[in-house]
């Protein structure tokens, strides 16, 4: 996800005004409110130009020291953006239309999915109702039978199937497949317990949304579902299954608890071959970064080969960089394992 820019002068500029002390706004008018309410409240106009306050939208106004510190990392600096996104998605809802919904990329971020986004909230409505137009909303007009919305404390937003499939027109294969896995995963809570209560959707209401009559870039969406898997825990590992089957590589299962000699769990792998006795691990940087986490990989690989498994730890430039050598080191572990590539 790419930082997200400035808007033009005038859209989000702040509010030059009062440089000393400020009357207090009044607590009920919250982080983000709407203009006419504050005059309502009887704040001043003199007041709403001040320094402290923002205009992401007209008509709406906005705390400054409710921004976030800036992000050091790539995880934080991706963290700090999907905040900017549900900051201004809160601030526009002071001032959206009853019938609007969030959609595409603005939707994904507010279910948490890994998406780039721009500089504006993507909106729609369904028809015959006019598509919206306003500095920094990108407004869309979508047939009833499109979307569905769901509500996400207290913003309408296009439900996870329906705001993957709205996408297939916009999105690459490879993007669709990612947020697809992101979307099926099947979240796990303290212990290593499965939480398919958690899981956004299933295969079978990507397949339904994708299958929409009319459907923009459907064709690409279904190529997609065909190689969207429940497991994958991150962008990283999907590439990483994907880079791995299209070398030619057995298709690994996914996800998988590993378990000694008496049913007690000593880790869970992002992939698994059974058959030849390999597991790989697909290493973001907090591997490295965390003392804690690295500690953990070390006695779980140990746990892995106790039980018999050759345990292949790949990074990310095993992954995108380079993935030719993360393939290679597959490759021999399977080899070692018994695997012939003329019979996979």
């Amino acid at each position: 996800m790419r930082r997200r820019g400035t808007r033009a002068a005038g859209t989000v500029a702040r509010l030059s005004g009062m440089p000393h002390a400020r009357r207090p706004l009044p607590s009920r008018l919250g982080v983000a409110f709407r203009y006419s309410d504050a005059r309502a409240a009887g704040v001043s106009r003199k007041r709403l130009r001040a320094r402290d306050l923002e205009a992401p939208y007209r008509g709406v106004r906005r705390r400054v020291d409710d921004a976030p510190a800036p992000a050091a990392g790539p995880l934080a600096r991706d963290r700090a953006v999907r905040e900017a996104v549900v900051r201004d998605a809160r601030a526009y809802l002071q001032v959206m239309v009853g019938h609007a919904f969030f959609s595409g990329r603005t939707a994904a971020v507010l279910h948490g999915l890994p998406v780039a986004h721009g500089d504006e909230l993507e909106v729609a409505v369904f028809a015959p109702k006019r598509a919206l137009r306003r500095a920094g909303i990108r407004g869309r007009k979508v047939a009833p039978g499109f979307a569905r919305v769901v509500t996400i404390d207290g913003m309408r937003v296009a439900d996870p199937a329906s705001c993957w499939a709205m996408l297939g027109g916009t999105l690459g294969e490879r993007e669709l497949i990612r947020l697809g896995d992101a979307i099926v995963r099947i979240p796990r809570g303290p212990g290593g317990r499965p939480q398919p209560e958690r899981q956004l959707a299933t295969l079978a209401e990507l397949r339904a949304a994708a299958s929409v009559p009319g459907r923009s870039g459907r064709a690409r969406l279904l190529h997609a579902l065909a190689r969207i898997r429940v497991g994958s825990m991150s962008p990283l590992e999907t590439d990483a299954r994907l880079e791995e089957v299209d070398a030619g590589l057995p298709e690994p299962e996914l996800d998988v608890e590993i378990r000694d000699r008496s049913g007690r769990l000593v880790g869970i792998a992002d992939q698994r071959f059974a058959a030849y006795h390999v597991l790989v691990e697909v290493e973001g940087d907090h591997h490295r970064t965390d003392r804690a986490q690295w500690q953990r990989d070390i006695e779980k690989v140990a746990a892995y080969a106790g039980e018999g498994y050759e345990t292949v730890r790949l990074v990310a430039a095993q992954v995108r960089a380079h993935p030719g050598r993360g393939i290679a080191l597959i490759r021999d572990a399977l080899l070692r394992g018994g695997w012939s590539p003329e019979h996979s």
